[in-house]
């Protein structure tokens, strides 16, 4: 099945014949199937559908976290099949984002030096990483947060401090695999409000969610996997229709 962006401009990511399959005892489970899809550069893309239908897997496949079983996937212009180990690992580093539903913060670490790892191997000086953390996690809404630990942080800030680390590596895609997953309505939406933001200042958003409505309220398409295929794609005032 293909779904391509047919506007003008260069591609974030471009798969062709997609696919990642693996066996469950004596079936062959097609996670992701012959998936075609082009994202544009800045675009705000949502993909969405029930529980076991391959979002999830089609945003490790984009983000160089599985591998293929067949078919291609490209990043700004490089097929990531053919990039070595380091280079494959300098790709997530270099031009990846990842937020997550589970936060995945270091609970005996602060905020800020939860943000500042992430440049731990960057050749940073540490007293810049600290000063660039902390400036990113003010834009956060986070100063007067720097120094608490994981356990005295709301869900939301907690999912903040993770956009944060994400943030600070400059990455030209952020990937968000269900990243409200775990909040309530209210920090759901603010989340989404600041990967908007983002989206707006020219970032790649990848967002997986099962809550078309929140998609459709801050994506830019949005479109809906099904049995390991992209069934459909619809822009978000469509996607709100067919949820309603």
């Amino acid at each position: 099945m293909s779904v391509t962006d047919r506007r003008d401009g260069r591609f974030a990511l471009r798969t062709r014949q997609l696919c990642r399959h693996y066996p469950r005892g004596p079936q062959l489970i097609r996670a992701v199937d012959e998936v075609d899809l082009d994202v544009p550069e800045g675009e705000f893309l949502a993909v969405v559908g029930a529980s076991g239908s391959g979002k999830s897997t089609l945003l490790n496949l984009l983000a160089g976290l599985d591998t293929p079983t067949s078919g291609t996937v490209e990043a700004g212009g490089l097929r990531l099949a053919d990039l070595t180990r380091r280079q494959l690992a300098a790709y997530r580093a270099e031009r990846v984002g990842m937020v997550f539903q589970s936060f995945n913060l270091i609970p005996h670490r602060s905020a800020v030096q939860n943000v500042e790892l992430a440049l731990y191997f960057s050749h940073v000086h540490p007293d810049e990483r600290r000063q660039r953390a902390a400036r990113l996690l003010d834009r956060l809404g986070l100063t007067d947060r720097l120094d608490h630990r994981p356990a005295d942080l709301s869900g939301g800030e907690q999912q903040r401090v993770a956009i944060a680390r994400a943030l600070i590596k400059q990455p030209r895609i952020v990937f968000a695999d269900e990243p409200t997953g775990n909040l309530d309505r209210d920090n759901a939406d603010a989340i989404m409000a600041l990967l908007s933001e983002l989206h707006g200042d020219g970032l790649t958003v990848v967002l997986v969610t099962h809550d078309v409505d929140l998609a459709a309220q801050n994506a830019s398409r949005v479109i809906r996997m099904h049995y390991g295929r992209i069934e459909s794609e619809r822009d978000p005032d469509q996607a709100r229709e067919r949820s309603a």
